[in-house]
């Protein structure tokens, strides 16, 4: 297992909403299997100069701060009440400012993770993924952890036996994750699925392409991208899925019994798509526990 020195720990963007609630509660558990601090960080992103003065003149910055120190000290309950441990992990809190995503992707440089939740309280908080979601997810510097509203009560996500799952292709770009899911598995003490699939399209048997010679090729793929991992994990027990069907629809159909889904951020096709393509985002968005975008 690697150890970490970076300033923010598992960095928690927080905003008051259910989903961050749920980044929160599933950062505190994290953090005890990690031994490492949690930062809970709201940003008061700045004011517009077309804005109308009225705003200034209201008090409208010092709502701004003053409903981020409001959120954050609700945060730190919520965090508290998830912590089971004797021992808990150090928590910080911090009111960041600036864009949201551009300075939440600059702290996650000096963050082991991010967690935040898969949308907000915002306009867009109806959208299937929040933009500040989706921006965190192809900028930041470090591995993300999007939560939906309900993961961290999920059955599978508390069961501490479920596996961990892995989105695997043949690209090096996988790389990252194969080693992140490894050392989740590792720190879980459970299995490891590896899934891949050979197509985004679901072709057989219509076109009568025969099945065999692509699995015996995924299998190839899987022992060649799994074998060095083994040596480095050993109490990691691997299972290998090959799948003929959609890459995204496989992985959200083994997230219902998981405890974690973890893909990486682009390649050359398959599981991980470029810049987290139409796969990943379907997986981020559909999993049925946390999914992890680890970026190479």
């Amino acid at each position: 297992m690697t150890t970490s020195t970076r300033k923010y720990g598992l960095l928690v963007a927080v905003d008051g909403s259910a989903q961050s609630d749920a980044a929160v509660r599933w950062a505190a558990r994290e953090a005890t299997l990690r031994h490492r601090p949690v930062t809970l960080a709201t940003v008061v992103a700045p004011v517009v100069v077309s804005w109308p003065v009225g705003y200034l003149e209201s008090g409208f910055v010092e709502w701004q701060e003053q409903n981020a120190q409001e959120v954050l000290e609700q945060a730190k309950k919520t965090f508290e009440s998830a912590v089971c441990d004797p021992q808990p992990s150090q928590v910080n809190t911090e009111v960041m400012h600036g864009g949201i995503v551009a300075t939440l992707a600059s702290a996650s440089s000096d963050a082991d993770m991010v967690v935040v939740g898969s949308r907000g309280m915002g306009a867009f908080g109806r959208a299937v993924l929040g933009s500040t979601t989706s921006g965190l997810v192809l900028h930041a510097h470090c591995p993300v952890v999007v939560l939906h509203e309900g993961h961290e009560g999920e059955a599978a996500t508390l069961d501490p036996a479920a596996p961990v799952v892995l989105g695997i292709d043949g690209s090096a770009a996988s790389e990252a994750a194969t080693a992140f899911a490894f050392d989740e598995a590792s720190r879980r003490g459970v299995e490891l699925v590896a899934v891949h699939a050979w197509s985004d399209f679901v072709l057989f048997p219509d076109v009568g392409i025969d099945w065999r010679m692509y699995e015996d090729e995924g299998q190839q793929v899987l022992g060649e991208r799994l074998a060095g991992w083994h040596e480095q994990y050993p109490d990691v027990k691997v299972q290998r899925r090959i799948v003929c069907d959609q890459p995204a629809r496989a992985l959200i159909d083994e997230s219902e019994r998981a405890q974690l889904v973890v893909v990486g951020s682009h390649g050359r096709g398959g599981f991980t798509g470029m810049l987290l393509g139409s796969v990943g985002s379907a997986v981020v968005q559909g999993a049925k526990c946390p999914a992890i975008v680890v970026r190479t």
